[in-house]
């Protein structure tokens, strides 16, 4: 019996209590129920009555006894304590803390996701790289947190949209056409163009494709070649990046649509309808102070030309009319400043900030290497990219040791430390976790140790086992609140734990017989358990975009 199961029958237990008449409360539509902090405390706790009290008029321990008597009718349960101010303390009985690790054997890859919630729709952006240049660590960051969040979201059983916002619009995209027309000149890069190998690279391919086009014509033509032509051979060196590390999206999202489709004269106009718009020095304006704030925002300058802005309307205006309940965007750092004139916003539209739209904030990397900082790429000249740190530790590696960390804290790689295979490395140690359980497992079935035989569960009846079942039965939480707090971070760091749960179960607990002895049921228990942490580990690094290798 997992937390939620038994969040459940919690449930029905108040429900029972208030028919007949012991508690006059509404049953509430959420029980906390989690692990106590020392396990002689039991198997679980709930502070569900302290939740009551006040509502049912009674102390909380008054409630808690009550709620108790009828606990311990539940089968599968072993006992109910009334501990401190009003906690219920709950032990379960073997059997039924057993059986849960055949019912991970047989849900398997399902263990731990949510029923469908497809009624909501979530789009969540990151990324979004400018497309001149190759992904910084910056952006290497948002693509394991947004791809791993994304994972989860819909492992929580959200309809989760994974977009793309490409930015090819502005005055960005000129300077690096400018850049490559310079070095396919083999001219000086432009005082504020881009340089780098990878400049040059595109440069050479664009001369190839166009040298004849380029003999007779002027200089805006020259650049718009460059520019057309540079700019998506670029985007499918980033696109190509991405899939190297494991990253599809479902839309690519062009900046200059809006500004070509009328997208941004329908926002606008929504927002004149709104009455959130005003005029000054010619220039149109939002008065976003009203919605929070700390200064209006320019839309459309006083030359006629929309501000930058006028493209952020139309896109957010876009992805709800495109049905989309949430719009979830990821920024870095140098976008924190953003986040007041995006909420006004979304307020401007009549919706409602924090839940329609929602900004997630990333922090910087660093890469380290001999206890010294990277600063410099090979192929970018001024950044460190995703390719640097793909070509030094691998994808598993990067994506672990990016997702395992919250985002809203500076982090800094050990490239050192994550090549090591030792369990100083936290990816190798949950990887080599689940590569021991696929071992145990060949050779129980070399053994001839078959789950097809049955077994009974109550034989898991150590303090090891029921530690590790525990943890097992925390997953399906995990999952939800990595979701529900936007934290990928909270499934590395369970993995991790479990990992040293099961390492230490490993060391306790026998899987196979000795030579010459019968096979028991517990022999079938522990494999049925072994192979439960197997799966869980498998379900948690699938949803961290980590392989789960058998061997190692």
């Amino acid at each position: 019996m997992g937390p939620e199961e038994l969040a459940a029958v919690i449930r029905e237990c108040v429900g029972a209590a208030v028919a007949q008449g012991a508690l006059d409360v509404v049953v509430p539509s959420a029980v906390t129920v989690e692990r106590p902090r020392s396990a002689e405390h039991g198997d679980w706790t709930t502070n569900v009555a302290l939740q009551l009290a006040n509502q049912a008029g009674r102390s909380a321990r008054d409630v808690a006894q009550i709620l108790a008597g009828l606990l311990e009718g539940v089968g599968g349960i072993e006992q109910v304590d009334v501990a401190g101010p009003g906690f219920l303390n709950i032990v379960l009985k073997s059997d039924a803390a057993g059986r849960l690790a055949w019912q991970i054997v047989q849900a398997g890859p399902t263990f731990g996701r949510a029923e469908s919630k497809q009624a909501e729709r979530i789009n969540l952006e990151f990324v979004s790289a400018n497309p001149t240049g190759p992904i910084h660590l910056g952006g290497t960051r948002w693509a394991a947190v947004g791809d791993s969040l994304a994972r989860i979201l819909t492992a929580a059983g959200f309809d989760v949209t994974r977009e793309y916002y490409f930015n090819d619009h502005g005055a960005q995209i000129d300077r690096f056409a400018r850049s490559l027309l310079a070095r396919a000149r083999e001219e000086e890069a432009p005082e504020d163009g881009y340089v780098g190998q990878y400049i040059d690279d595109i440069a050479a391919k664009v001369l190839a494709h166009h040298r004849q086009d380029l003999n007779d014509v002027d200089e805006d033509v020259a650049q718009e070649l460059f520019r057309s032509h540079g700019v998506d051979l670029m985007f499918q060196d980033i696109k190509q990046s991405l899939a190297a590390f494991g990253v599809d999206f479902d839309v690519y999202f062009h900046e200059n649509s809006v500004h070509q489709s009328g997208a941004v004269d329908r926002a606008i106009q929504k927002l004149r309808d709104n009455g959130h718009l005003y005029e000054l020095d010619g220039a149109l304006w939002l008065r976003s102070t009203d919605l929070g704030d700390d200064q209006d925002r320019v839309i459309i300058r006083s030359d006629g030309t929309p501000a930058y802005f006028a493209g952020d309307l139309a896109y957010y205006l876009d992805k709800r009319e495109r049905g989309f309940d949430r719009v979830i965007i990821m920024l870095g750092a140098d976008h924190h400043g953003y986040v007041g004139r995006m909420m006004a916003m979304c307020a401007a539209f009549g919706d409602t900030p924090g839940v329609n739209l929602e900004i997630l904030i990333g922090q910087m990397v660093n890469l380290v290497k001999n206890g010294q900082a990277l600063r410099m790429s090979k192929r970018a000249g001024t950044i460190v990219t995703l390719e640097d740190l793909l070509d030094s530790v691998g994808t598993d590696a990067a994506r672990y040791a990016l997702a395992r960390s919250s985002v809203d804290s500076q982090i800094d790689i050990d490239l050192d430390l994550l090549t090591k295979t030792t369990n100083e490395n936290p990816v190798y140690y949950v990887q080599y976790a689940h590569a021991r359980t696929a071992g145990v497992a060949r050779t129980a079935a070399d053994a001839g140790i078959d789950l097809a035989d049955g077994f009974d569960p109550s034989t898991l009846d150590t303090p090891t086992d029921s530690i590790l079942l525990a943890a097992l039965a925390d997953f399906p939480r995990v999952v939800a609140q990595a979701g529900e707090y936007r934290a990928p971070h909270r499934v590395a760091r369970y993995l991790e734990e479990l990992a040293q749960r099961y390492h230490k179960w490993y060391d306790a607990c026998r899987v196979t017989p000795w030579p010459g002895d019968p096979i028991t049921d517990l022999h079938r228990s522990r494999l049925c358990l072994n192979n439960a942490t197997g799966q869980v580990l498998a379900n948690g690094l699938g949803l961290l975009g980590v392989t789960a290798p058998d061997r190692m």
